[in-house]
């Protein structure tokens, strides 16, 4: 079912997400916030509504405000795959950030009513013809591939405590999707390669057709066909408030641009690439959501256009 050539008539151009939905208490040298809006699966969600509907699946408690509620659903999200377990609590990290703020320190993590969490699709959502596999359990991850039935791309991310525990259920998990996106790190983690580039090549012979590695305030690389097919700079800020959710705006905003536009061409690929990053370089401009709850389309096509002046040279001649 992975990268059907349907006709864009016959589909739609709906995303879904799966993942976290969280509060997050973060420190940062720029100040602190607690029990803020986070989750993965939240600024995936956010990130991909700029350009196309979003169905969310996550879990929440009851403490979980309804401000936020308000919030998601302003923005277009179907929510009605966002579960409500009475009596719980919402899931909780707390973390800080130091010096360049490449790296999280995990001061806290509770997981909560999110140990249980088992994603319920309702009808519906199982024939959108994009799904976003946030970082869950792999085993969660395959009980949604098993449930979707009109696929025309799907994507999943992951981190380092799958790698170690649960390696053969993400491998299977790889071989089912069109799109790996990983950090660096996992990247050499899982293959157990140091050379980054042959890293993210035997990742891409498990299966994805695409890897992109996602390199921070490096920017990210895309691999295909067995090559390096594009490197993109990160957006040069000179201010960075707090990191939490780069990745995944990254994610979210390749996403939506993929299922806005149902183009796979490796230059319409790039340009996903570049509003990834695009969504990425405005998330960390502020605490939590804060910076995407202010941005417009025209504050993001204003930089996009600007990420396209700064990486432009001279073509071959």
């Amino acid at each position: 079912m992975r990268l059907r050539d349907l006709e864009l008539s016959s589909t739609t151009n709906t995303v879904l997400i799966v993942g976290s939905v969280a509060l997050d208490s973060v420190e940062t040298p720029a100040g602190t916030v607690a029990r803020a809006l986070g989750g993965a699966a939240t600024y995936s969600s956010v990130a991909a509504s700029f350009f196309c509907p979003v169905r969310l699946v996550g879990v929440v408690g009851e403490d979980f405000p309804k401000e936020h509620i308000e919030f998601l659903a302003s923005r277009g999200i179907d929510i009605r795959g966002l579960q409500t377990v009475a009596g719980g609590r919402t899931f909780h990290w707390k973390g800080s950030y130091e010096g360049d703020m490449n790296q999280a320190n995990t001061i806290a993590t509770e997981l909560n009513v999110f140990q249980d969490f088992r994603p319920i699709l309702p009808e519906d959502y199982k024939s959108s013809p994009y799904v976003f596999l946030a970082n869950i359990d792999p085993d969660l991850q395959l009980q949604v591939l098993d449930q979707m039935t009109s696929l025309r791309l799907a994507a999943c991310d992951t981190m380092n405590f799958w790698i170690n525990g649960k390696r053969d259920k993400l491998i299977e998990v790889l071989k089912r999707v069109d799109v790996a996106f990983m950090n660096d790190a996992e990247v050499r983690q899982l293959t157990g390669e140091s050379n980054l580039a042959r890293a993210a090549l035997k990742v891409h012979d498990l299966g994805p057709r695409y890897v992109i590695v996602k390199k921070g305030e490096h920017g990210a690389v895309m691999y295909c066909n067995n090559s390096t097919c594009f490197m993109a700079a990160s957006y040069p800020l000179t201010d960075i408030i707090d990191p939490t959710g780069a990745g995944d705006s990254f994610a979210g905003g390749f996403m939506g641009y993929i299922a806005k536009t149902g183009d796979f061409s490796e230059a319409n690929l790039r340009r996903a690439v570049i509003y990834g990053s695009t969504l990425a370089s405005f998330n960390v401009q502020d605490f939590s959501l804060n910076r995407l709850k202010r941005l417009t389309m025209k504050d993001i096509n204003e930089r996009y256009e600007e990420f396209r002046r700064i990486v432009y040279f001279e073509p071959l001649r």
